[in-house]
């Protein structure tokens, strides 16, 4: 059987190659997926970026020197070596850019599975776990699109709030987000108003997303990247989504002794990522940035509350931002493997326009 996926190369992200591949013969107790549906979003572009780093290279092999990026979507089983899955049956979760995906289901329930393929165990289990349709409490056959482009973003979101929350926002009382448009600050900005209506947001864009950006409602305040030495000065914590080394220094310098926690989520800038753009201080003034790693916060705070309990929190805010952001993306479809390599390319080059939500059915 043959498949298509789509290659990167990883010492040079703007060239991807759409190639075919020969499947072997189904494993015994592994569910053949085919694909439907995934979306593309700045934050594959961030799994790109840190790929090694941060094992995300690794989900999915590819010949040396090349990987695949995940995505996130839903597929359907089309063969199966395992006695709880039938084909036909709907899933949802990490993907590859790809037409296939064998997994070895472990861990099975009713609503979920953990893909236990040997050399996906190293990394986070968060990106092992798969939705079973049929019986996921999340699932809205109406809403499939909105939780590809945003539900991952947003949940990433929903940590941030919750761990700025729980250190009571570190004795600040505004939250500067760059990168304001993206579906990630967007959740932040959204479960912040939510849960924390005592901190002020302020959402950084470019000037030309200032528009779409003040249109979500989800800020107290939007400005353009070049107007940052005009924010008021007082207490405050940062979170940037660019991973633009120059953006993070201007606001370390602007706020100074008042900037109480400077935290690192994204890399959406990626021309300007440099040695300085994730994680190196370059002795900035201020505290020194730090990484938030959802993967993490996410197995902690489902430690804490548990699956159930967990969930209902996760779902309530879930809802409050969809019905805050209706209408604020358009949902844009396209067809075939081909389509989403030239999405990738035109997002990893920086074309990214925030008022759509880009849908790929392979």
């Amino acid at each position: 059987m043959t498949i298509q996926q789509v290659h990167v190369k990883k010492d040079e992200l703007t060239q991807a190659d759409l190639v075919h591949v020969e499947l072997t013969d189904l494993a015994d107790g592994a569910v053949r997926l085919e694909i439907e549906s995934f979306s593309v979003t700045a934050n594959n572009i961030t799994y790109a970026v840190v790929g090694d780093g941060f094992g995300y290279w690794n989900f999915f092999p590819a010949p040396e020197g090349f990987g695949i990026v995940p995505m996130w979507g839903h597929a359907k089983v089309i063969e199966s070596n395992h006695d709880e899955f039938a084909v036909g049956e709907r899933v949802y979760g990490y993907l590859p850019m790809a037409t296939h995906l064998d997994v070895q289901p472990g861990k099975v329930s009713a609503s979920s599975f953990t893909d236990m393929t040997d050399y996906r165990q190293p990394m986070s289990p968060i990106y092992n776990q798969y939705s079973r349709l049929a019986a996921d409490p999340e699932h809205d056959a109406s809403r499939e699109a909105e939780r590809m482009i945003f539900g991952p973003l947003f949940k990433t979101g929903f940590l941030i709030e919750y761990f700025m929350r729980n250190e009571d926002w570190f004795g600040a009382n505004q939250v500067i987000l760059t990168s304001a448009s993206s579906k990630t600050a967007m959740g932040l900005a959204s479960v912040a108003q939510q849960n924390s209506p005592g901190i002020k947001r302020i959402g950084l864009t470019s000037a030309g997303n200032v528009e779409f950006v003040e249109k979500t409602g989800l800020y107290d305040k939007v400005v353009s990247y070049d107007e940052v030495g005009m924010l008021p000065i007082a207490e405050s914590v940062t979170v940037d989504f660019a991973g633009n080394a120059s953006l993070l220094a201007n606001l370390h310098e602007h706020f100074s002794d008042t900037l109480k926690y400077s935290c690192l989520v994204g890399a959406t800038h990626i021309e300007e990522r440099g040695s300085g753009g994730m994680t190196d201080d370059r002795g900035l003034p201020g505290p020194k940035p730090k990484l938030f790693f959802a993967p993490d916060h996410a197995v902690a705070f489902f430690k804490e509350h548990g699956p159930v309990e967990g969930g209902k929190l996760v779902g309530k805010a879930w809802h409050g931002f969809l019905g805050s952001t209706e209408g604020t993306v358009d949902v844009v479809k396209h067809s075939g493997l081909e389509a989403a390599k030239s999405v990738y390319l035109e997002m990893i080059g920086g074309s990214v326009d925030p008022a759509k939500g880009i849908v790929i059915e392979p």
